[in-house]
């Protein structure tokens, strides 16, 4: 009976280290994934904070609208800086929560 119990031992003890190779595989990578998506995500705020929208600079055009001769109105250049910002911080949320996984 020692004997049965002995090799059940064994066989649970080499599955759960089976078990923990993978998992260290798995982690692995995971992390390099993360460091990939990390790196994307700097450049991404990189690409955001030097990002002119048209008609920023040297533009003195203005329509009867409000447009800047066919570009984006201020108002329209503060709701797309504000849509990247969000899509960012979301990209960035998502990164944070999978990250504690």
């Amino acid at each position: 009976m020692q004997d049965f119990d002995g090799q059940n031992i064994k066989v649970d003890v080499n599955l759960l280290e089976k078990n923990i190779e993978l998992l260290i595989v798995q982690l692995t990578d995971c992390r390099k994934e993360n460091d990939v998506l990390r790196s994307e995500l700097s450049s991404l705020q990189n690409i955001l904070r030097s990002f002119k929208l048209p008609g920023t600079v040297g533009s003195t055009g203005i329509d009867a609208g409000g447009v800047l001769d066919g570009v984006f109105a201020y108002a329209e250049k503060g709701q797309v800086k504000q849509k990247l910002v969000l899509i960012l911080q979301k990209i960035e949320t998502e990164l944070r929560n999978n990250q504690t996984l």
